[in-house]
């Protein structure tokens, strides 16, 4: 069995709102995250903060929380010297956070639905902390991606999760990878996958978009498709894409408009305001087909609180229409 709470969700809200950025939000309640584990830094002393950003994302609005996980995997904390077990242990904790903030903000809500914990898997690009999540530039056999990815998944299953995230995932052979060990070895969990793309709106791999949609459309354990960590003008025609490929509802979760370079590891900031530009553009992504929305890298509460309050005015619009 594996029913997903996702359609759920959308019964419940026809458009849910997803969390926004981590890293940034622990970097202002003094966490470092300039290391190779990057946000997943703060699981080993900061899970308090972890805590309090997630609340921060429920209390502007947010209908799902994405565990602080897409950079923690054994190997990389293999090379700080813990172990397996304390790897699990860590995951736990970071699944712990999520889901303590959600059924506290659910007791300070009664009436409104438990948010959804999501499980982030980040690609083996992030494990190399070289922008390679933005390049796809890495193969790996099929075994050697399950051998990555399968204690991580474990871990966070284990732990109560209530779906995976398998998101910025930028090469079409890792996610059939693990689309294949959600099937086998996962068979009461679903997800979503979400895609990097490239400044053409493919693949970083070179995989067109639609094409990679239509590769895992098939797999009944996958409940949202969509992209994430692009640039906002990249998402309509994402949209459009995706949509031709699969009637799965489709995720989309954005930078604000900041520009990253995977060489320096740097910010720069963007031309636009990110508020503004999601009040505005939050319907256009909504008319084009998407079913839930929220923020990636750099987005902070207000921006989620933004795309709250634009996916309200939206619910009221179609209500009166």
């Amino acid at each position: 069995m594996h029913d997903s709470p996702i359609p759920q969700l959308l019964d419940e809200q026809p458009i849910a709102v997803v969390d926004g950025a981590m890293a940034t939000e622990l970097e202002k309640r003094g966490v470092d995250t300039s290391n190779e584990l990057w946000s997943a830094s703060a699981l080993l002393h900061q899970r308090q903060a972890i805590y309090d950003v997630h609340m921060s994302y429920l209390k502007a609005g947010a209908n799902i929380a994405i565990t602080d996980t897409y950079q923690a995997n054994p190997a990389a904390f293999a090379a700080m010297g813990i172990d397996e077990d304390g790897f699990r242990t860590l995951i736990a904790g970071a699944v712990w956070a999520a889901k303590r903030a959600c059924e506290d903000w659910k007791g300070q809500h009664p009436g409104n639905p438990t948010p959804l914990v999501a499980g982030s898997v980040g690609p083996y690009g992030a494990y190399l902390a070289d922008g390679s999540e933005y390049t796809g530039d890495y193969r790996l056999t099929e075994q050697q991606y399950d051998d990555f990815h399968r204690t991580r998944m474990q871990a966070l299953a284990q732990s109560g999760v209530d779906l995976f995230a398998f998101e910025t995932m930028p090469n079409i052979g890792e996610v059939q990878a693990l689309t294949n060990l959600l099937r086998d070895e996962f068979q009461g969990m679903t997800g979503w996958v979400s895609f990097s793309l490239s400044e053409n709106g493919d693949l970083a791999d070179g995989t067109s978009l639609e094409k990679a949609v239509a590769i895992i459309e098939g797999n009944p354990q996958i409940a949202a498709i969509g992209v994430n960590c692009v640039p906002m003008d990249r998402v309509l025609p994402a949209i459009r894409n995706i949509g031709k490929a699969t009637d799965k509802p489709i995720i989309i979760y954005l930078n604000n408009g900041d520009i990253y370079d995977p060489k320096t590891k740097t910010w720069t900031k963007g031309p636009c305001n990110s508020n503004t530009a999601f009040t505005k553009l939050v319907p256009q992504w909504i008319d084009a087909g998407a079913r839930l929305i929220g923020g990636c890298c750099r987005t902070m509460p207000e921006d989620i609180r933004a795309i709250a309050r634009a996916v309200r005015v939206q619910r009221r619009e179609t209500v009166r229409e």
